[in-house]
């Protein structure tokens, strides 16, 4: 049986084949997807670390409406930073199907206007995937601009039940599922960790 050593000194020499092969730099499209929680969490996360790099980004929310969060307070007062509310409150708050629809629209053009500037590093579009479930937007649309973005340009999309086609597109697709929620032992959305 191999020792530790040796385990690790084969595993290294992987790891490292595997640095080595990657030789191409472009901008990724990540997907951060699922029921569980931690899917914005997750893209605010990378938002901190692209700041951290010195990186220009912008966030585009759809759906959110409120501008009470935790990470918009302590994000959009940087300079480095576009951040955009455009949702009117989730649909079960809004019970309004053609104002939901109107606001997706709003955000998306917003959206766009950073996704066409390649003075952006970053851009999170925050629960987008709930304007392909109520057709709000247009999916091939939405897809053409992801695709045609600046050539360095990263994209995180954060939402539930993604599509197959924006699954297939993305770089990184990261599954979250509930195994428990505080919120389902009737514990409150939290602030600090909620929102």
């Amino acid at each position: 049986m191999p020792t530790h050593e040796e385990r690790m000194q084969k595993k290294q020499a992987v790891v490292r084949g595997r640095i080595e092969s990657a030789r191409h730099e472009r901008g990724i499209l990540l997907l951060n997807t699922g029921n569980g929680k931690g899917k914005s969490s997750a893209a605010f996360g990378v938002l901190a670390r692209a700041l951290g790099h010195g990186l220009r980004a912008a966030v585009v929310q759809f759906v959110k409406g409120r501008s009470d969060t935790g990470e918009e307070a302590f994000f959009r007062g940087h300079a480095s930073v576009a951040w955009h509310v455009g949702g009117e409150g989730f649909t079960w708050e809004t019970q309004d199907r053609e104002r939901d629809a109107r606001a997706a629209a709003a955000a998306w053009q917003v959206a766009r206007t950073h996704l066409d500037d390649p003075g952006i590093d970053l851009v999170i579009l925050d629960e987008l995937t709930y304007a392909f479930k109520y057709d709000w937007l247009p999916l091939p649309e939405v897809i053409a601009a992801l695709r045609a973005r600046p050539p360095l340009q990263h994209v995180i999309v954060t939402g539930r039940g993604a599509p197959p086609a924006l699954r297939e597109i993305a770089d990184t697709v990261t599954e979250m599922n509930m195994e428990k929620h505080a919120f389902r032992a009737g514990i409150r959305a939290m602030p600090g960790v909620e929102y």
